[in-house]
């Protein structure tokens, strides 16, 4: 799969290897301070404005990150496994979940303390800079985001979630996704009736097929062009 393209529905890095920088000692001290729980399919991780007391390491699933309020719900990005959860709570002055967490499908975490978390982030600069390094990603993949939004149409909007969840997310151009239509329209920031639309007209056109929630990228470059021309 080609991997050179910037696409806005989830962060670029695959894996996480900041935990690679701490010592033995800081290991010992990581180890002693999380805990794992499993989410099942549908629950909610975190919800926007509550507490945040532990950063959530994804070791096995995918998230959906949101904002929400009374009326309306907003999908930040997608997070597979490999990815951290609470980030932004590291601010100082900021102990609430900016966004909400919700389990696309079962989903095992790693809470880790957030008081251990930036004691680790103070005594070791090579720990603190990757974790820099993921904030910046981040904020770059957040851009992307509302640029999607802001300047590409439906069909644009998408080709890019289709190529961001074949490259990005299952790393393959035949995948399953355990996702509702109403959840990948969410995704792709339109309508539902425009994503089955769409869906018949990138059949037609054999740049994807589909048998029930099984996809399969036919024409990765037509779906690219589309993707950058919105």
């Amino acid at each position: 799969m080609k991997q050179g393209f910037t696409n806005s529905c989830t962060v670029r890095y695959d894996s996480i290897d900041c935990f690679q920088k701490l010592t033995d000692e800081e290991l010992f001290l990581l180890e002693n301070n999380k805990v794992e729980v499993v989410y099942k399919k549908g629950e909610n991780l975190c919800k926007q404005k509550t507490y945040t007391s532990h950063i959530m390491y994804i070791c096995d699933g995918l998230v959906k990150i949101y904002m929400e309020d009374d009326i309306n719900s907003l999908t930040l990005k997608i997070l597979p496994s490999g990815n951290m959860i609470g980030l932004s709570s590291l601010l100082d002055g900021s102990n609430i979940f900016q966004y909400s967490a919700y389990a696309y499908q079962n989903t095992k975490v790693r809470l880790i303390d957030i008081g251990i978390f930036k004691q680790l982030i103070r005594q070791n600069a090579e720990f603190a800079n990757e974790i820099i390094n993921l904030l910046c990603e981040n904020s770059i993949q957040i851009y992307a985001r509302f640029f999607c939004f802001t300047q590409k149409q439906a069909y644009g909007r998408m080709a890019d979630t289709f190529l961001c969840l074949a490259c990005r997310i299952y790393k393959n151009k035949d995948f399953e996704i355990n996702i509702s239509r109403k959840e990948l329209a969410d995704l792709a920031g339109i309508s539902t009736e425009s994503v089955i639309r769409i869906l018949k007209k990138f059949k037609e056109e054999k740049l994807i097929s589909v048998q029930g929630k099984k996809y399969k990228i036919l024409d990765e470059f037509k779906l690219q062009q589309i993707s950058n021309h919105g």
